[in-house]
């Protein structure tokens, strides 16, 4: 079934909790896996649903990801109807205001979904990694012949004070919302597991509109979909779950586990990337049907060099990234971003590397985050001593070290031991 699909992007949050990777650049734009940013996911999905019409709303510190997308997503096609343009804050309400909420986002742009006049409007978050056929949830939301249709992952109920938990009937009508509630509603017929909200909406366009402006119009609204819309539809309309655990990408094995993670949080960020690891990885990146896409970088291959006693370029159980030079150094069980250098009888463990950044010889790195462009002199020491790490670095409560980028050279200085 072909019909007009509008795709909106929520890429506008600041990612307070990705401190300091969030300093300077919006949470979408935060690189993962090596070559990718956060945002590369959910476009993908979109690009390979068969949805090529869509609209990213940006905000806060946005120029990072602006230039990630006129490099890598700003496509020319011969048709109107394909597109992925970045849509800056047009501060369109009333009292010129940033976006306050997730339906003002939509409101302030409400234009774009006029002059577009598509069937259905798929609106998406850019700050989680995972993969989904889009096409899947449209076609479920038609065959309801639903208003609104929410994207669901099951959780274990332990977890429900963590999510927007959806309660829901049998057939997937939605009857309630419960905000991070210990006691929120279980699945029907799995008392071990709830639904929690994705924050992934798909709305029939006179629905969405209509919804639009009453939301608009009440003074006491936070002009949130989650918070203020969709609690008073529940029960009242055709509002319906679509349950993630059925969706299916081509070219994965039928028994596949659908992939989703919520990279919220810095350990959340540094597990999410260590799962692209595994010999089997849950989110399989060399699915050639369902590619996940990024800038076309024009960066040599990935080189390794010399092979001698204490000097050896080897990586083991890791990611490394075009144009990265391993001369001399160990990686094991990390991920590498792109035009890294690690030199001579340097050592980096579980971590990861973003960028640009430069390894001192015999430095070594444990358990730890390097931003971009970050420089590591001879014999540093990160990941061993947490009392030192906390005077130079942003230290996790589980001990994970994150190193801010672009640093002083004093400040660099005071690294080595």
């Amino acid at each position: 079934m072909r019909i007009r699909v509008l795709g909106i992007v929520l890429a506008g949050g600041k990612g307070t909790r990705l401190f300091p990777l969030t300093k300077e650049r919006a949470k979408p734009a935060v690189p993962f896996g090596g070559k990718y940013r956060i945002i590369d996911f959910v476009l993908s999905n979109f690009i390979n649903s068969g949805i090529y019409s869509v609209y990213v709303l940006t905000q806060f510190r946005s120029q990072s990801l602006l230039q990630h997308l006129s490099e890598g997503w700003q496509f020319g096609g011969l048709l109107k109807t394909q597109f992925v343009i970045p849509v800056p804050a047009q501060m369109r309400s009333s009292d010129e205001t940033w976006y306050r909420g997730t339906a003002d986002a939509i409101y302030q742009n409400i234009n774009l979904v006029e002059q577009a006049d598509p069937r259905v409007v798929a609106i998406f978050g850019g700050d989680h990694i995972y993969r989904m056929n889009i096409a899947s949830m449209v076609e479920y939301h038609v065959q309801k012949n639903a208003e609104v249709t929410v994207a669901a992952i099951p959780v274990p109920k332990k977890e429900a004070a963590e999510f927007g938990v959806i309660e829901t009937s049998e057939d997937g009508h939605i009857l309630g919302f419960h905000e991070k509630n210990p006691d929120a509603p279980t699945m029907p017929g799995d008392p071990r597991r709830v639904h929690a909200s994705m924050g992934n909406y798909i709305f029939s366009t006179r629905t969405l509109l209509r919804l639009l402006h009453d939301d608009a119009a009440n003074p006491g609204s936070h002009h949130d979909f989650g918070r203020d819309i969709l609690p008073k539809l529940a029960g009242n309309t055709e509002i319906y779950a679509y349950d993630f655990q059925t969706n299916r990408i081509p070219g994965e094995a039928a028994d596949a586990v659908p992939y989703w993670r919520d990279v919220g949080t810095l350990d959340a960020y540094y597990e999410a990337n260590m799962d692209l690891r595994s010999v089997n990885p849950a989110l399989n990146l060399y699915n050639r049907q369902w590619p996940v896409r990024t800038t076309s970088y024009p960066d040599p291959p990935a080189k390794f060099t010399f092979d001698e006693e204490n000097r050896r370029g080897q990586a083991i159980d890791s990611i490394i990234s075009g144009g990265s030079i391993l001369s001399g150094g160990i990686v094991r069980t990390s991920v590498v971003g792109r035009g890294v250098r690690v030199h001579a009888g340097a050592l980096v463990e579980e971590s990861v590397i973003l960028d640009n950044c430069d390894i001192g010889r015999r430095a070594r790195i444990r358990r730890a985050i390097l931003d971009k462009n970050v420089r590591i002199p001879e014999d540093a020491c990160i990941g061993y001593d947490p009392d030192r790490d906390r005077r130079y670095h942003y230290v996790t409560d589980t001990g994970l070290v994150v190193v801010e980028g672009n640093r002083t050279p004093v400040e660099i200085t005071d690294l080595a031991v």
